[in-house]
């Protein structure tokens, strides 16, 4: 019995250090990115729609209540930029009931209403066409952020096919019941804010992003103010 108390130990105590030594490694790989081949996106974020924290979760909703803390920094390779400023947006509604749709790749993302390009009821994409390939790394998206609402199904998805039937790939779903029938998400719905919605796009290579919304907590229009791509030209 004391040999196989003593051949326990001896093997807890190995794989304890060996825990030790990855926890050491990757820690020491995040550094290392930290400090030589990723950094912070460079971000201008606009100021804040509203102040504090929503006081009542809307009802049928998967959204967390914002913390009011701001995001961590989001790492990406350096030397990655917005792409999608400036650049030709189409829609499933090519005409808004306010606003142009040029407005959403104009770089003007505070909460004013005259930033806001309002979309007709039901599920409306609206796409931008990068003009090459890129790797993706982040898409930031501001729908009206004026107050803390929840936007339906957004979905994010990119192809290098403008008509979006072959070599699409979905970055981001929270339409959990497939109710704009682009397939099921398994992504959380989140309440709109000055910093906008982060996704990390993992370096996917697209010239085309098309982005979905179905409404609101607020009402059936779908809205969107800016929409920023981070990326590096493809190799």
């Amino acid at each position: 019995m004391n040999k196989n108390f003593f051949r326990l130990r001896s093997i807890f105590a190995l794989s304890a250090a060996l825990t030790l030594q990855i926890i050491v490694r990757d820690t020491a790989s995040f550094a290392a990115d930290a400090s030589g081949d990723l950094a912070p996106l460079p971000l201008e974020l606009p100021p804040a729609g509203y102040l504090g924290t929503p006081k009542n979760m809307p009802p049928d909703t998967t959204a967390e209540k914002p913390t009011g803390k701001p995001r961590p920094p989001f790492l990406a390779p350096k030397g990655v930029k917005n792409v999608a400023l400036g650049k030709p947006v189409t829609s499933s509604d090519p005409s808004p009931i306010t606003g142009e749709l040029k407005q959403i790749t104009d770089g003007k993302k505070d909460a004013f209403d005259e930033n806001v390009v309002l979309l007709r009821k039901r599920t409306q994409w609206v796409q931008i066409d990068l003009q090459e390939q890129y790797a993706i790394h982040a898409i930031l998206i501001w729908h009206e952020h004026k107050m803390p609402v929840v936007y339906r199904d957004v979905i994010v998805k990119v192809s290098d096919d403008p008509e979006f039937k072959t070599g699409v790939q979905t970055v981001f779903n929270n339409d959990q019941d497939n109710s704009s029938e682009q397939g099921v998400g398994t992504d959380r719905e989140y309440f709109e804010g000055y910093e906008g919605k982060l996704i990390d796009a993992k370096g996917v290579k697209a010239r085309y992003v098309r982005c979905f919304t179905k409404g609101s907590t607020d009402n059936a229009l779908n809205a969107y103010t800016e929409i920023e791509v981070y990326a590096l030209p493809a190799k």
